[in-house]
């Protein structure tokens, strides 16, 4: 009797065991879940100083103004970030096709791309410039005639390039190149006569290099801002609204653009 005693509670014993541990394991991953945070996925071109850039004699991470933008905002948001480095003419798909679930360039919003993705509020105002060789002779967009004028691929200034020529009737070749780098390199090599870049990237560029000159493009208010995009219908716009509008009451956006751009908002 005391033997089938035994061997009856061991059995319960065992059963609440398992079914105990059963139950800990569930909740044990349930918590995991719970507790990790969602990784968003950034989109960019890293050739964009001072947006986003890589700074080889600190390391291969990418960073600026964009990059911290976009942390700042997933992390009031519950959310971390990681970026991933394309050619800008190729940001626009890689949100159609669900590669990224954002895009953060100093992207504009023209009524083109609002076709294809969705944009937030404009989160900073930029007016574009001429870049080229002190000696070039030219100052003002009407100089640009009969030039060889280089824009990135993909980017605001080569449809304002575009419009110039067709519509502006200034008679000059426009090429392009997908980094901006290339477009500085094109110049100093004396196959570009200048190039159009926007004003904050090329005042990096201008103070690299003492033999290059810029002279802004006036431009319309609505064609000079930058945005964040996202895929169409994406329930991040409305979220990136609210906290970019959050940290431009509290100071938080203007703390970023002093560290990043010394506090001068392109006018």
């Amino acid at each position: 009797m005391k033997k089938w005693l035994t061997v009856i509670l061991t059995s319960i014993l065992l059963v609440g065991l398992l079914s105990a541990c059963g139950t800990s394991d569930k909740e044990g991953a349930s918590n995991a879940e719970g507790g990790e945070k969602k990784v968003l996925k950034m989109g960019t071109s890293a050739d964009y100083p001072p947006f986003e850039y890589i700074d080889t004699a600190k390391g291969d991470d990418i960073i600026g103004f964009d990059v911290d933008l976009a942390k700042t905002i997933a992390k009031n948001l519950g959310y971390e970030v990681t970026v991933q480095d394309m050619d800008f003419s190729g940001l626009i798909t890689a949100l159609q096709s669900d590669q990224v679930d954002f895009v953060l360039a100093g992207m504009t919003p023209t009524e083109e791309r609002k076709q294809s993705v969705d944009f937030s509020d404009v989160y900073y105002m930029a007016n574009h410039m001429i870049v080229t060789k002190k000696d070039s002779g030219i100052e003002k967009q009407e100089d640009l005639a009969g030039k060889t004028v280089g824009v990135q691929l993909g980017s605001i200034q080569e449809g304002l390039a575009n419009d110039l020529k067709e519509t502006g009737n200034i008679d000059m070749k426009v090429e392009n190149r997908n980094r901006i780098p290339e477009l500085v390199q094109e110049i100093m090599a004396g196959r570009f006569d200048a190039a159009i870049i926007e004003d904050t990237v090329a005042k990096g560029y201008l103070n690299d290099n003492k033999e290059l000159v810029g002279h802004v493009i006036p431009v319309p208010e609505e064609e000079a801002g930058s945005a964040i995009a996202f895929p169409k219908d994406s329930e991040l716009t409305e979220k990136f609204n609210e906290e970019l509008k959050k940290m431009q009451e509290n100071g938080e956006l203007e703390k970023l653009i002093v560290k990043w751009f010394g506090g001068e908002q392109a006018k």
